[in-house]
């Protein structure tokens, strides 16, 4: 099932300033805070050179630029959430989507690289791996898609054949190609999966009961025979 959403529903679905889960999700662990507060000092570095460069005439605006720089370690995850949601709310059509899922599988991906030497003093590149959830879901009209997590224990409820809701994106106001997809929400589990926590949930909830909750979503037999199917980029 897909409903279009007004250009409205999405700039209040997906938000302009950071949500809660999403400032969470950038403040990230003690290696990030700890990156922030360097930058935060390197950028009060700076704004004391230049303090000594322009003289006693520009205190005032000094002493703003010295708040600012001082805690970007506080307002960092606000301004790269917010960034992120922009890149969806770009998009000027979107739609509630209700499927089902297909298939729950592990994979390990590569998350990240570090380099070192070892003792002979040869470079040596270090694979930093991630066991993750991989979700697919699909609909009656053919379209599939899969969404990935880190491993948490919380997602072994989700099974093949439960309802799953999310909200989709696109350049084309008949919603025929799907550009974007979010988080996806279980609502009979009332569990979220994503890399991302795009959505205000307490709106997508709303609009899942209303949309989502009066229809009567059936099995996907014989997806594989049908033709039309929606891309996805």
């Amino acid at each position: 099932m897909l409903v279009p959403l007004t250009r409205d529903a999405l700039e209040e679905i997906i938000p302009p300033i950071a949500t809660g889960s999403q400032y969470s999700f950038y403040w990230g662990k003690w290696r990030d805070l700890l990156q922030r507060l360097f930058i935060s000092l390197i950028a009060l570095v700076v704004t004391w050179l230049l303090g000594i460069l322009v003289g006693s005439g520009a205190q005032t605006i000094k002493l703003i630029f010295d708040i600012i720089a001082g805690l970007y370690w506080l307002w960092g995850p606000v301004l790269w959430a917010s960034v992120r949601n922009g890149k969806y709310r770009r998009y000027p059509y979107c739609g509630f989507w209700q499927g089902q899922v297909l298939d729950v599988f592990i994979t390990e991906e590569l998350v990240g690289e570090e380099q070192t030497v070892n003792k002979w003093g040869e470079l040596m590149v270090i694979e930093n791996r991630e066991r993750r959830i991989n979700i697919e879901v699909g609909d009656e009209e053919g379209f599939t898609a899969i969404t990935q997590a880190p491993i948490n224990r919380l997602y072994r409820v989700i099974k093949p054949g439960q309802i799953a809701e999310m909200l989709i994106l696109s350049k084309t106001a008949d919603l025929s190609r799907i550009d974007k997809i979010t988080d996806v929400y279980f609502p009979q589990h009332n569990l979220w999966v994503g890399e991302y926590p795009y959505l205000r949930r307490d709106i997508f909830q709303q609009v899942s009961q209303e949309l989502g909750g009066h229809s009567r979503y059936g099995s996907l037999k014989n997806r594989q025979s049908r033709t039309v199917r929606r891309r996805r980029r």
